[in-house]
């Protein structure tokens, strides 16, 4: 796994839902976004793999909510992928609050998908390793 890297987010008032605190959705928009931000680090964008035919995509997630989050609190979304051999890989992240808390954390099991076949390739760390400028970023 890749050394852990993560991004600040602000949770913003239209994000609360009807108890006070941060919708439940929500928490996979951050792990998103810190996703993304990751691939943008390695040297990745959606503009490079639509180009190659490929797009990420998210086969399961598990997502476990420990400390509640409310609007103004800022936290670091960590992001670190793990790669084995087959078709998927892992993310592993964590929404961690400015005190050190843990607010919650999200796993997935993830994969690289052909847009034209529309099927996994058979190996996604390739793939990324083809198309990133710092593949390191990603642990490759």
């Amino acid at each position: 796994m890749a050394e852990q890297f993560s991004v600040p987010v602000e949770v913003r008032g239209y994000e609360i839902d009807v108890n006070g605190h941060l919708n439940q959705a929500v928490y996979l928009q951050y792990a998103e976004h810190a996703r993304w931000s990751l691939l943008r680090r390695a040297g990745l964008d959606e503009g490079a793999l639509l180009d190659r035919g490929v797009g990420p995509v998210v086969l399961e997630t598990n997502i476990r909510y420990l400390r509640e989050l409310h609007a103004g609190d800022v936290v670091d979304v960590s992001c670190a992928f793990e790669f084995g051999d087959g078709k998927v890989f892992r993310v592993h992240q964590t929404i961690r609050r400015a005190d050190g808390s843990v607010a919650a954390e999200v796993s997935a099991v993830s994969g690289v998908m052909d847009l034209t076949e529309r099927k996994l390739v058979k190996n996604p760390g390739d793939v990324f390793k083809e198309l990133a400028s710092d593949p390191t970023a990603l642990g490759l």
